[in-house]
């Protein structure tokens, strides 16, 4: 996150985007008010010559009330060239020498490297559910990601040691996010709840960031938090899930699934690891009681998208899109989401079994085992 000399602008990354035209998009926050003016400064080699272009400043719709949100700062490549680099900067006069030059990413085209990477936008608050951590990243695993990629604010010392053994085994990679450098940050969605700078820890730019960060190397990018898991009810992976999706809904690239909580204050006794205890946090396979669903109440979703397909992602659905979205139906999967409950009154009674996690629990149990032997 590179502040610019206003203060107002914030600079992620720029991406390489030729789906319409050729342009450079970065990822940013800015004021939505305050910043009226950017130029994009580019340098075309060989001769070093400098091209200076209008940036359009598109601020995404989901600001939710705070004053600072997602943009798109999107420029015009200049024609004849392929920059590498770019500047930004709020005039079109000036020495390039002394603008920060950011790298224009998604130049090159290459095959993917993955089929599925997990988003988790925006670890904070000295975060420290490990053991839910740990069941999340192995059954994503399970599941068919080979890539999962976190925003990470900070966390406790345990959770690093759990990270840098995800970092070295190559599944992790961490994306360093300290916005409360910058920013008075807010842990609450909406202003009215917490009148900051920005909401959720810049959660909304996090996952912009992380769609084209992911559009060059992996077929689908799955956007959840570490306390969610899509679980698929007719197929045993994402990889046979998505297919048969996508066979069902052509042209589609934005797959919706919906919330299910999971409250973390009814368990059964099944799966009382004494190993596990230890640990701090949640343990998922003990939290088989689903909250019902509540007819006036819209759950919220989470996604796995195509990423060449979207051009502005928020939170539970996609802004802006080539292709459709479809909402995916219970049958076919659901979100696992263990947390505090959001219906406290419910007696255990009126909470609907569904052991569709046990199905992985030999797997879960024995990865779970092995990274804790190792982090531990």
């Amino acid at each position: 996150i590179t502040p610019l000399k206003d203060k107002k602008t914030f600079i992620i990354s720029p991406y390489f985007d030729d789906r319409e035209s050729k342009v450079t998009r970065v990822i940013g926050i800015v004021h939505h008010e305050d910043v009226k003016q950017l130029y994009c400064w580019f340098c075309c080699e060989p001769h070093g010559k400098i091209y200076v272009s209008n940036a359009q400043i598109d601020v995404h719709s989901d600001r939710f009330g705070f004053p600072y949100g997602a943009a798109d700062i999107v420029c015009l490549e200049p024609e004849n060239c392929d920059p590498t680099h770019v500047s930004i900067h709020q005039s079109a006069h000036g020495n390039i020498d002394q603008l920060p030059k950011f790298e224009i990413k998604n130049r090159k085209v290459e095959p993917f490297s993955v089929d599925f990477t997990v988003c988790i936008s925006t670890m904070f608050g000295n975060y420290n559910n490990v053991l839910q951590f740990i069941q999340s990243m192995e059954m994503y695993k399970i599941l068919g990601a080979q890539k999962v990629v976190i925003y990470k604010n900070n966390c406790s010392q345990l959770m690093e040691k759990v990270l840098k053994f995800y970092i070295e085994e190559g599944t992790v990679e961490i994306i360093p996010w300290p916005i409360n450098s910058h920013l008075r940050v807010s842990s609450k969605w909406h202003f009215s709840m917490d009148a900051k700078d920005i909401g959720y820890y810049g959660q909304i730019t996090a996952l912009n960031d992380c769609i084209y960060r992911n559009m060059q190397r992996s077929k689908f990018v799955v956007l959840n938090d570490a306390d969610e898991i899509i679980l698929p009810l007719k197929h045993p992976n994402w990889k046979t899930m998505m297919s048969s999706l996508q066979e069902k809904n052509p042209g589609t690239g934005i797959f919706l699934f919906e919330n299910r909580i999971f409250p973390e204050t009814v368990s059964t006794h099944m799966f009382n690891i004494s190993a596990w205890n230890a640990v701090p946090g949640v343990n998922i396979l003990q939290h088989i009681h689903r909250e019902p669903d509540r007819k006036d109440v819209i759950n919220p979703s989470k996604m796995i998208v195509d990423p060449q397909k979207v051009i502005q992602t928020s939170v539970h659905s996609v802004l802006r899109a080539y292709g459709n979205s479809v909402n995916v139906p219970m049958d076919v999967a659901l979100i696992y989401h263990c947390r505090e409950p959001l219906q406290r009154d419910l007696p255990r009674e009126s909470l609907i079994r569904d052991t569709t996690l046990w199905r992985y629990n030999l797997s879960l149990v024995m990865s779970v085992n092995k990274v804790l032997s190792q982090t531990l």
